[in-house]
């Protein structure tokens, strides 16, 4: 064979379908159509739907009120919602009820003062503090008439008193009327006036209220032309306590610190906006919550800004102590309890774990 000859192939040579790209006149002309390249290769998949939020149910300790504003402006301005939580405010029709739903494990959350946590744990309930919204008492006694010049606890002991909740009747009437007093023949025993104090003394059924809102009663009373005087629990020794907490089952705390640590952290980022921008807050409340516009919540606005937890899952372990103490050496408890089956840090859990 010479050299300068060609070479042949005898057969047939078949490339795969797609190896080999035609040009347009080519596919034109053989009728041959072009497969789309796969969408995956032109753009990114669609992004993942986030997580449904986490449906929580908080019971209030009574209606709407100033009291509850890091609450309201966590759920306004959506820091709930930024950790995941879809929260529920539920008004009870009785405040007694808050904490009976909660052991029975009818709602998440609760609110309620330290005094009563206290007696409720004392009698067995399944509950524990997992942060403090407002740090002072917010009620006080409330007395008809103006202050004497020296009011004594002879004077006080004297008085017919009325009382809305539990705290009033086994803490500060205890505190307030000494045994001795009750045991003589015309002694008129304290008196429950179901959650409707102003009426009570206006009506004259009682003169002394136990366990009222010093924010809101005198004033209420002020308008009817009742004149009244506050004297305030640490007037009588009774000890400084947080005046609203949040309130957890304690048999589940541990299992569900996680979620309970996002709450705290919205609650804490709404109450440092508050202080922040105290008239901003002021009007986010009143138009979320007509009822609360009025004047008495707006000239007490600004006295209950200084009492808000800027750290509300902080607990201040010796001031739980101090309480267990005064309960049982008044008599009203017979032992004490550790703090730990009382109140909780839920962060601090969640680092545990």
């Amino acid at each position: 064979m010479s050299n300068n000859e060609p070479l042949l192939l005898d057969g047939e040579v078949i490339l795969p379908p797609g190896l080999w790209s035609l040009s347009e006149n080519e596919t034109a002309a053989e009728g041959v159509e072009q497969e789309e390249a796969p969408s995956m290769t032109l753009i990114p998949p669609p992004p993942l739907d986030p997580p449904p939020p986490k449906q929580l149910s908080l019971m209030l300790d009574w209606h709407i009120s100033l009291q509850h504003a890091a609450i309201i402006v966590a759920k306004q301005r959506g820091l709930f919602a930024a950790q995941e939580l879809d929260i529920d405010l539920l008004t009870p029709a009785d405040p007694s009820i808050a904490i009976k739903l909660l052991t029975a494990g009818e709602v998440d959350l609760a609110l309620t003062r330290q005094p009563l946590l206290h007696l409720h744990a004392h009698d067995g309930a399944a509950i524990t503090r997992i942060a403090t919204l407002i740090e002072t008492p917010l009620n006080a006694v409330i007395v008809v008439g103006d202050p004497p010049t020296n009011e004594t606890t002879d004077q006080l002991a004297g008085l017919n008193y009325g009382f809305s909740t539990r705290e009033g009747r086994d803490v500060l009437v205890n505190q307030l009327v000494p045994s001795s007093l009750r045991q003589i023949d015309d002694f008129i025993p304290p008196a429950s006036v179901h959650f409707n104090a102003a009426s009570a003394l206006r009506e004259g059924q009682v003169n002394a209220i136990a366990d009222g809102f010093y924010h809101s009663l005198p004033q209420q009373l002020a308008s009817d032309g009742i004149v009244t005087h506050t004297v305030r629990y640490n007037d009588i020794d009774v000890p400084r306590h947080d005046g609203l907490i949040l309130l957890a089952n304690s048999d589940t705390v541990t299992k569900r610190a996680a979620t309970w640590s996002r709450v705290v952290i919205a609650l804490e980022e709404a109450s440092n906006w508050i202080i922040e921008n105290p008239e901003a807050a002021w009007s986010l409340l009143i138009s979320s919550h007509p009822v609360l516009d009025n004047t008495i919540n707006e000239n007490a606005w600004h006295d209950l800004l200084r009492r808000i937890a800027i750290s509300p899952a902080a607990l201040d372990v010796r001031r739980y102590e101090a309480f267990e103490q005064y309960l049982q050496q008044a008599g009203i408890t017979e032992t004490v309890l550790p703090v730990s089956r009382l109140a909780i840090n839920p962060h601090a859990l969640t680092d545990v774990r």
